[in-house]
């Protein structure tokens, strides 16, 4: 960045448009990845990310210079994923985890590290939305179920199945793929 983070977000909240197309571009490559792994292909990503930049800069006020403004923007952009699947109202799959019939067996941990990034993130957008957002919320992004279930308006336990199924998925994608 040409200027410091401060003098740029200062800029922006003065309406600066060279200040704020540098915020988004030095942000928006990263910010497109977690977009990606909340969406079903790449244009509702690109979606998210504008909706989630234009939040960003009507927010930009409330940013405290606490903790990273990266972290500041990734929280809102994953609100805005969140926003987004709520809208659609996608969330099917969604089982108690009491009537959940089947065991994980032998799951390994480090099979992802034997896909590629971008076979992995493939994966992740073709689980069913209830699964993706759970296993991104929990795997990825670092929230309890308590915290996923407040969130998305489902029960702990719910929250819990859905990322036990998610991880059924992925370990039957993995086998079928012959990754383990």
């Amino acid at each position: 960045m040409k200027m410091n983070e401060e003098q740029l977000v200062n800029k922006c909240l003065e309406k600066d448009t060279l200040a704020q197309k540098q915020l988004f571009e030095y942000y928006s490559k990263r910010m497109m990845g977690v977009c990606l792994r909340y969406s079903k292909d790449s244009e509702e990503a690109q979606d998210v990310l504008q909706m989630g930049f234009i939040k960003v800069f009507e927010k930009l006020d409330m940013y405290n210079h606490n903790g990273s403004l990266e972290g500041w923007i990734r929280k809102i952009i994953v609100n805005t994923a969140l926003d987004n699947i709520r809208k659609n109202k996608k969330m099917m799959n969604n089982v108690e985890i009491d009537k959940v019939d089947y065991q994980l067996h032998n799951y390994n941990e480090n099979a992802i590290d034997a896909l590629s990034a971008q076979d992995l993130l493939k994966v992740i957008q073709n689980m069913p939305t209830g699964f993706k957002t759970v296993f991104n919320m929990y795997v990825i992004e670092g929230y309890s179920h308590k915290e996923i279930a407040a969130e998305l308006n489902i029960s702990v336990n719910t929250s819990k199945s859905q990322f036990s199924r998610a991880r059924a998925y992925l370990q039957k994608i993995l086998l079928k793929e012959k990754v383990i």
